[in-house]
């Protein structure tokens, strides 16, 4: 199968885009819910988590869903559905006059973002065996440039620019200065409906006629389609291990600007800066150093690996008395990046090829799961290991147990690895 070089970048590109949407919100997200809250600010906060719940939540119910009917339709008109629904979706919030019509847009976000699986998919039907995982690195590379781009650039355009104001229209004017929380939402809204009639014109089909198959409600739901998954015992083992360390890393994600202000009395710049600086170093890994070291350590050690780095990595946030300890420690963890690409590698290889669609969507919809279960669990952790009654005052007890859980990860893939014949070593990725 020869891989389609323009396909794949446009699938990154529209990854991306999807990142740096979620990331635009992250700096005034807050303070909007807030504004539409009266100056409430912990009803705000309330409705802020809620909105991130029901972003998740959507995702986990529509991930398995979505990857289904690629399977049955094919990727090209599920990806270009979602886009453009996505650019709706950015502009019913940027025009919402009420909380309840935002958590509507917000519902509707995470369904289009559930397309994610969809991609993976897609990313999986036009790579050959042999080059599948470093090509699964493409996602982690659209996350870390998301995650600088996004938050960035949300900063940027949310702000009134009193220099730019002066110069336009009195209404114009008014009308900017007034709504200046929103113009990210329609900065998102024009840039997808760009990319997705972009799409429309030049992606092409990647799930051939031949192999697709019926769409089943009963496959399709999120509980039957993690039954589905046990049909394949590798594909079930593996699929454990990935969800263990994405647990992990979103305990990360929820308790990083906490704990980093609570133990080094960090500013909200220099954990802006850690967050820009894990950024850039996943998309130097992931993006570029996976698809050499990968093919060279082969699939099986890339994970092991990269889930050992993990876990020494989480001891490491846990253990560093200096902020300034974190950077090394950060560094060193991002090498670790290449264990997801080659988890999912793994995953694909030993997945049919016309259930690509409905496994990554139990994979996404996997993550969304991680995403409502790791807030609720690191921050109730942090809470009480920070506590003046604590039985020991411990702020990295999240990190601790994040270690764990890549250690279990690590157990499961290493027995998966040695018990199952389809092992991708190092020999055989090269052949």
């Amino acid at each position: 199968m020869k891989e389609r070089k323009p396909a794949l970048g446009f699938i990154f590109i529209t990854l991306l885009l999807e990142i740096i949407g979620f990331g635009l919100l992250i700096p005034i997200l807050p303070k909007l819910i807030e504004q539409m809250e009266g100056g409430n600010v912990p009803a705000a906060a309330q409705k802020v988590g809620l909105l991130t719940l029901s972003y998740a939540a959507m995702q986990f119910l529509m991930a398995p869903v979505l990857g289904s009917v690629s399977d049955r339709f094919g990727r090209r008109p599920v990806i270009l559905v979602s886009l453009f629904g996505s650019s709706v979706d950015y502009l019913m919030m940027a025009l919402a006059p009420t909380l309840p019509w935002f958590f509507l847009g917000r519902l509707v976000n995470g369904l289009s973002g559930a397309s994610i699986s969809v991609a993976t998919a897609y990313i999986a039907d036009i790579s050959p065996p042999e080059k599948r995982a470093a090509n699964f690195g493409m996602i982690g590379a659209a996350f870390g440039v998301g995650f600088i781009l996004g938050p960035a650039l949300g900063g940027w355009l949310g702000v009134p620019h009193p220099q730019l104001v002066a110069h336009l229209p009195a209404a114009w004017a008014e009308w900017l200065t007034a709504n200046h929380l929103r113009i990210p939402f329609y900065f998102a809204a024009v840039v997808t409906l760009a990319n997705g009639l972009y799409g429309f014109f030049v992606l092409p089909e990647s799930l051939p006629r031949a192999i697709r198959r019926p769409f089943s409600w009963s496959r399709s739901n999120p509980v039957g389609s993690l039954v589905a998954l046990g049909r394949y015992p590798v594909v079930a083992r593996l699929a454990a291990a990935l969800f263990l360390s994405n647990v992990a890393q979103f305990m990360l994600h929820s308790i990083w600007a906490l704990y980093t202000g609570h133990r080094y009395a960090w500013t909200p710049q220099q954990i802006g800066l850690s967050l820009a600086f894990v950024g850039l170093m996943s998309a130097v890994v992931q993006g570029g150093l996976a698809h050499k070291i990968i093919p060279r350590l082969g699939e099986a050690r890339s994970v092991l690996v990269g889930l050992t780095i993990g876990a020494i990595s989480y001891i490491g946030y846990a253990a560093a008395t200096q902020g300034w300890m974190l950077f090394p420690v950060l560094g060193f963890a991002c090498l670790g990046g290449i264990g997801g690409p080659a988890l999912q590698g793994a995953i694909s290889r030993s997945a049919p090829a016309d259930e690509q669609g409905a496994v990554q969507g139990s994979l996404t919809g996997l993550a969304s799961l991680g995403q409502i279960i790791a807030p609720l669990a690191s921050t109730q952790l942090f809470a009480y290991f920070i506590a003046p009654g604590a039985p020991l005052n411990l702020p990295g007890a999240p990190f601790l147990v994040s270690s764990a859980l890549m250690l279990g990860a690590l157990a499961i893939a290493t027995r998966t690895f040695r018990t199952s014949p389809s092992d991708s070593s190092a020999a055989k990725t090269r052949t």
